[in-house]
Formats: structure tokens, sequence, C-alpha cells
């Protein structure tokens, strides 16, 4: 889509900038990066009221333009970078009514940059709600720019924020904050001279960060560091000065335009739930208590739109065998891609429980809290406080949070944060640990209250975080740097989660999920259903001509006969000499070839193993007997000693494989990409894959 307009968003984290993107643009919105950079680039498209499209770029959420973090660092880039794609003609600075003075000190410093400027003055309902009253009128005066009230939560003011965007100007009009000159003179003069800028505070801002500005060429940037030497301009006494200077243009316009009680009843509020919630002790009891409640949940719920989904295929399995001729292009069909999608789309409720959770979590405020609490204890195994929301966020996704790590400044910390993350039991192992816990653990109630699957999946979870904690632990002595990291967090008021949001993260992510997993899926189960279906040389000839045998036929039924043929084959198979070839390696693990089979499937994706077993059973098994997935894996025997394949030390050997392997191709490139080098995606598939097989290895000696 061709845009007449480019707006760019920008506003400290928390301030609703993100909620106003995608109210703008709904679900016409696309994630990329900036060029250049692995930083991602959230764009997206709306219609204004006067016909014309505007394309609008969610900048990253940033506290000045002085930047602490490599996201930060892009938001004065693409400001200031006029070749740069995403160089916006207006910036809408979102700020929040209720926390002013913080907010706009970033809003002074992009007014200076002399670009045109929107101000949307946000969570309006929560200052009337606290007593703030603010002139409007008097504010957009003294600032020189259009204010628009508005409350994105509840829809109010975006109307009339596109009314003001359709009506912006073409050239900045507000009036300088401060007077930067007075911060560096001559400096200031010769950069504006020599490099033909014509904005004081930008020829600041190239002396501030000229070292991190790829617009600048190596020339032009040694060229200012010699300035700044001749001048003897000190960076950090000039910041100083500057936020000094503008601290007191805002307690000025504060002072006129906003009326603000003693003690912000919002504020008190969120105060009085922090005593418990981020109380040392039973802060961590009530942690605990949600997550026990959301895995009690992710069983409790999911369980009849699971066995309708469970009950979908099977019927759709059983059509298909009724309407398609027997033949390879029926078995492909239903015994590959059917049987393989069957075994990962039946999890969907479970997946949508827990994004859900996540999202309310992340709406209400809470998420920052856990944030905040874990900080001292992550500061102990060598992390700081921002690394909990990379380590919280990989419940739901690991590539997502290791991009995540860029806010963390010091290196040390945000590499062992990388290399942690893909211990966090992530949703792609949500269907392995619910197939397996549902075949082994039984659907019990302890003390009447809580149901034992739901605690097993709980514990599981638990442990994936304290394995992370104490993995970061020893990297803490491996890694040697002496960079100190600092941990400044602002914690948001607390709020009712947004239901329309929720339930579009839901949806979203579940659709993402089943995109991303089925493609995988897909392919995987056709080239395994290959693998399955054909053996070398005649191996498959001579099985028939075995069973073609008259005595074969009287001691066996048609179905029995058949099962057993289908079974010889599978083990003779391309697949089946695959999976006897690692069986040595597996079995002290308590794997028979099949799980061997599905183990390497699953390196590129987790979620695949359900969809490899799937698979594997639906060939084997009895065309007249169609059964679920976990219908087959429970009746799955040992051909050797007649007992389950599936037993409780196999169960959870697979767990806790599953639980530190590093079987997800996508983690492995996004870490190659944040890391710029196959050195450390190289140790870290190699520690963890060394920690799955002891780890699993132990407790199948224990409980076998």
């Amino acid at each position: 889509m061709k845009a007449d307009i480019r707006v760019a968003l920008a506003g400290n984290p928390n301030t609703g900038k993100s909620s106003l993107f995608n109210v703008l643009t709904g679900l016409n919105q696309k994630i990329g990066n900036f060029p250049g950079v692995t930083v991602d680039k959230k764009t997206g498209y709306m219609q204004l009221p006067d016909g014309r499209h505007a394309e609008v770029v969610d900048l990253p959420g940033t506290y000045s333009l002085y930047p602490k973090s490599k996201d930060e660092s892009i938001v004065f880039s693409v400001l200031a970078d006029k070749a740069d794609t995403a160089r916006p003609d207006l910036v809408v600075v979102v700020l929040d009514a209720t926390n002013l003075k913080r907010n706009l000190l970033l809003y002074t410093q992009i007014a200076d940059l002399k670009i045109p400027v929107i101000v949307a003055l946000n969570m309006m309902d929560l200052a009337r709600s606290s007593a703030i009253k603010i002139d409007i009128d008097l504010f957009s005066k003294k600032l020189g720019v259009p204010v628009v009230p508005m409350a994105i939560r509840k829809g109010e003011g975006v109307t009339q924020l596109k009314q003001a965007i359709a009506h912006a100007n073409k050239v900045a009009l507000q009036p300088d904050t401060i007077d930067v000159n007075v911060l560096a003179p001559e400096l200031i003069g010769q950069i504006s001279e020599e490099l033909q800028v014509d904005n004081p505070y930008f020829a600041l801002q190239l002396a501030h960060q000229h070292e991190h500005l790829r617009f600048l060429s190596s020339e032009q940037s040694d060229r200012i560091e010699s300035l700044e030497q001749k001048h003897a301009f000190h960076s950090q006494k000039a910041q100083a000065a500057e936020t000094v200077a503008r601290y007191n243009f805002i307690n000025d316009l504060l002072y006129d335009a906003v009326k603000t009680p003693e003690a912000a009843q919002h504020e008190s509020f969120s105060n009085r739930i922090d005593h418990i919630l981020t109380h040392k002790v039973w802060g961590f009891v009530i942690f605990m208590g949600i997550l026990l409640f959301i895995f009690q949940s992710i069983f409790a719920w999911s369980s009849y739109p699971m066995d309708l989904i469970e009950a979908s295929f099977v019927w759709a399995e059983d059509a298909l065998r009724n309407v398609l001729p027997e033949g390879p292009l029926a078995s492909l069909l239903i015994d590959g891609v059917l049987a393989g999608l069957s075994g990962v789309l039946v999890f969907i409720p479970q997946i949508a429980i827990l994004f859900a959770f996540i999202s309310i979590l992340e709406d209400t405020g809470y998420m920052s809290r856990v944030t905040f609490m874990m900080d001292k204890l992550m500061r102990k195994v060598g992390l700081s406080g921002k690394s909990v929301v990379p380590l919280i966020g990989g419940f739901a996704c690991a590539v997502p949070s290791i991009m995540g790590t860029r806010t963390i400044e010091n290196w040390k910390d945000r590499m062992i944060t990388i290399m942690v993350t893909p211990l966090v039991a992530c949703s792609a192992r949500l269907p392995v640990y619910t197939l397996l816990i549902a075949l082994v653990v039984p659907d019990q109630r302890v003390w009447g209250i809580f149901n034992m699957q739901g605690l097993v999946l709980t514990a599981i979870y638990v442990f994936s975080l304290v394995s992370a904690i104490i993995v970061a632990f020893v990297l803490k002595f491996i890694l040697k740097v002496r960079e100190r990291g600092y941990f400044i967090m602002e914690l948001p008021v607390y709020r009712m989660p947004r239901w329309k949001n929720v339930l579009f993260a839901m949806y979203d992510r579940s659709k993402a999920f089943v995109i991303q997993a089925g493609k995988v899926i897909i392919a995987v189960s056709i080239v395994l259903w290959v693998l399955a279906s054909y053996g070398p040389g005649d191996r498959f000839e001579r099985i028939d001509q075995k069973y073609r045998v008259t005595e074969r036929i009287k001691t066996n039924s048609p179905e029995e006969l058949n099962r057993i043929i289908a079974s010889e084959k599978l083990e003779n198979s391309y697949a089946g000499m695959l999976g006897h070839a690692i069986e040595p390696v597996i079995k002290p693990l308590g794997y028979d070839w099949k799980i061997g089979i599905a183990i390497i499937t699953s390196f590129a994706a987790r979620e695949v193993f359900v969809g490899t077993m799937a698979t594997i059973y639906s060939v084997e098994g009895d065309t007249d007997d169609i059964q679920s997935v976990q219908q087959k894996m429970a009746n799955a025997r040992n051909p050797e000693t007649g007992l389950p394949v599936f037993t409780l030390a196999t169960a959870f050997s697979l767990m806790m494989f599953y639980a530190f392997a590093m079987q997800c191709a996508s983690t492995v490139a996004v870490v190659y990409r944040e890391t710029k080098s196959w050195k450390w995606p190289a140790i870290q598939f190699a520690y963890m894959t060394a920690l799955a097989y002891g780890v699993a290895f132990i407790t199948y000696q224990l409980l076998k």
C-alpha cells in the first residue's frame, strides 16, 4: 500500500504507545526490522478522514534520545537520518497524563529536532479519576503543538487524533523548549557549519552519538571526535546540564497548565496492592499460586474443545478412507499429512489458554511486578532484573524473548540471558508435555482441589525456570567481563485487562503457532511418510511373500495380519533403518527406535514430536481401527516385553529431554542473528544437548 504520509509513534514505555498503534492500524500491520539493524520495526497503515493513507511506524519505547540499549538507539537514528526509509513526516508523541513530568522530557527533545509533532495525551480517564486537572488549551498553547486528549483503552480521542494527523503542518512550528547553544556554543557552531546542519540540537546530538550513527561516514565521525577534543566537550556533563534545563521548562509548564492533588488516588491504590504482590515472601507465594492456577486451567478448560478437535480428525480420517481408493495417495493424505497435523492442532485450546493468561498478566501490569521481584534473585546468579522479561516471555516463545534482550545494556548479562532463555518451557513444548502427562499421570484430584496432571505441568514449568537460573549461575563464572549492569524500571499502575486485546492475542498467537508449526509439520509428515512407507531393495516384497503362507493366514485374523505386516514393513523402511541406527544411543534413556525417529524430526521444531508419533503409528496401525494419537501411543507395546512403550519412566525421561534439548531451528537462527557469530549458537546447542541427555538418562534410571 502506498502511503501519502508517514507517521511515527514515540513515547516512554507503558504510555499506551503500542495500544495506540494497534487501534490505528488494526490488523493491517506487519513486523520487520529497521534497515541495517536487527531491531523490530512494527509498521501498519490507516486511512485518514480526508481519504489519504498514512503509514504508521511504532518506534521502540524510550525515556530519552540518549540511548541505553540497542532499541533506544534506533529512535534518534530514525528521526535524524533523512535517507532512512522509516523517517517520519510527523511524530505523534504519546504521553501518560498521570506522569507528565517524566514523559515530557522525551517530548522536548523530539520537539527541538524541529520535526512536526502532535501530542497524544493518553490515560485521561485515569487522570480524571485521580483528580488531575489539565488545561488542554493552555497546555497546547505553551507547547506550540496540537494536543489530543485520549483514553486509548476506551477508544476515546482516536477520531480526533486522526483529524489532527490529517491537518498536521508539513513543517515544524513549535518554539524551542530550551536554548541548546549555551551548552556547547563553539562546538555546535562548527559542527553545524562543516556538516551543513541547520538545527543546533541536531548538531549537539551528533556530538553525543556520532560513534553509533549509521548515516555518518567514518570521516565525518572522526571529524566530530576531533572537534570534541578541540573544544574539551564532555558528553555526560552536557547531558546533565541539558536535562536540568529541560526539567526547568517542564516544571514551569506543569505549574501553569496542570493541577495535581497531593496524592493521586490510582498511585495509592497501586501501592497498597504492591505491598502484598511484591512482598519478599508473599509475592513469590502468590506468583507460584498464579502459575498453578494457569496450568490447572490449561488441563481443565481445554479438555472439551480438545476432545471435539480430536473427534473431528478421527471422523475426517474415517470419511477419507471411505471416499478415497486405497493406494499411495490416500495413505499420504491420511496417514501422513492428516495424522501429522492432528497430532499438533488438537493442542490449540491449550496454546490459546496459555497465551490468554500471559496477555492478562501483561495487560494488568502484574508481569512488571514479577520482573521487579525477581531482580534481587537475578543479580545473585549474574543477571539483572531486565533478564526476567525475556525469561518470563520464554514461556510463550524463545525467539522474541531472545530478541528482547537488546534492552539489556550489559554485554555479559545479555549473553547469559540469551544462552539460558531456551531452557524456559515454551509453548512449543506444551503439546509434548500435555500428551506425555496425559499418558502416564492419572486424571485425579489431590486434596479434592488440584488436578494431578496440572500439578505435574506446573512443576515442569517451575523446574525449567529454576534450571535456567542454575545454568545462568554457572555461566556467571565462565564469562569474564568487568562491566556492571543496572536496572531501572517504572512500574505501571494496575489496570483491568482489555478483553478485546486478550482475545486478539489468543487468536493472533494461536494462528501464528498453527501456521508456523503447520508448515513444518506438513513438510516433515510428507518426508516421514515417504521414509516410513518405502524401504531399500525388495524388503517389502519379501515381507508380503512371508505372510502369504497358508499357516499364517489361518492362525491370524485379517485385521491382525494387516497390522503385523504394516508393523514389519515400518521396521524395514528407511525411517525404521534410521531409528534402529540411533537406537543403541537412546536405549539407555528408555526410548525405542520409533521415539528416536521423532527426536530426530523434532530438531526442526519441538512440537513436531507429536505429529511424528501420529504419523508413525498411523502408518503402522490398522486402517480399520481409527484412533487418536493419544490412544495409539497408549496402546503401543514393546514387542520384547509386552509392556507399554510409554511407561512412567520413559514419559518423564522424554519430558526431561525436551525440557533441555535445543530442538528449535528458529531459536538457533535468532541466536546467530543477535550475536553475529555461529560460535554462541554452537556452544548453546552443544551444552543443551549434553544436558538433555544426562538429565533424561538419570530420570529414566531412577524411575524404571
